[in-house]
């Protein structure tokens, strides 16, 4: 994004009905940059300048969703997003400086829903944004669709309380880790393609260099104490997908 002055408030005042949106970034320029454009497109832009105030605003306000800076005074965008997801499933898009694979997998990992590196283009930015304030509306309205438990082994999915559980052992599960985990059971023994997962659970469009999707995995399976190279849960087919192993039909 080209740069451009400043202006003032750094909040602008929200029209009728617009989604509000928290950019947590202490370049107040790009601040700007986001809120002239994402304004006049209907959202309500709020902003803050280092990780702690971000944080406080994140919990204490309701927000469609919240763009959050991986460098920040304070407290840094990793801090934040760890601290946040203890009590919030608000969608999360963080901003790299570099773009480096680093931060994308550190970010996906604790609970990030999406990414971009900061030059990102307008398009994109809104793109994404969308993607993932759809894909929680989705999740948020899908409890009168799906049955209130899914079983597979040993695990358990609660769609309605986005919940899940291993035994007795409840599961701390990020946002999309949830999503996968919820539409791999519900398609247990049948394989689900990277380009279904991305699809059902982040909501964006598929690039075949894209392999977000695979650090989900590789964190949900760790959390369900599963090996892959001798999975109990969750199957990897080469150059496919991934399965959730029913036990009582071929895979």
């Amino acid at each position: 994004m080209d740069p451009r002055p400043a202006k003032s408030p750094p909040d602008h005042a929200p029209a009728a009905g617009a989604s509000r949106i928290l950019v947590i970034d202490d370049d107040t320029k790009l601040c700007e940059l986001i809120a002239d454009y994402l304004v006049p497109l209907g959202y309500h832009v709020e902003t803050a300048h280092d990780g702690r105030e971000g944080l406080e605003k994140a919990r204490r306000e309701s927000y469609s969703a919240v763009i959050l800076d991986v460098m920040l005074p304070g407290m840094d965008g990793f801090e934040v997003l760890k601290k946040l997801r203890r009590d919030s499933d608000v969608p999360v898009l963080m901003l790299t400086s570099r773009g480096d694979e680093a931060d994308r997998v550190v970010g996906l990992e604790i609970g990030a829903d999406d990414y971009l590196p900061k030059t990102f283009s307008t398009r994109e930015l809104l793109a994404r944004l969308r993607a993932v304030t759809r894909r929680a509306a989705r999740a948020s309205d899908a409890g009168d669709q799906t049955p209130e438990e899914l079983v597979a082994r040993d695990v358990r999915v609660r769609p309605a309380s986005r919940t899940a559980s291993i035994g007795d052992n409840p599961l701390e599960l990020t946002p999309i880790e949830f999503n996968l985990l919820e539409s791999l059971v519900k398609a247990k023994g049948r394989v689900k393609s990277r380009e279904q997962l991305i699809e059902e659970v982040a909501d964006r469009d598929f690039a075949a260099f894209d392999r977000s999707v695979d650090v989900h995995v590789s964190s949900l399976r760790k959390k369900l104490g599963d090996d892959p190279k001798a999975p109990r849960y969750i199957k990897t087919v080469r150059a496919v997908g991934y399965l959730f192993i029913d036990p009582g039909r071929p895979s």
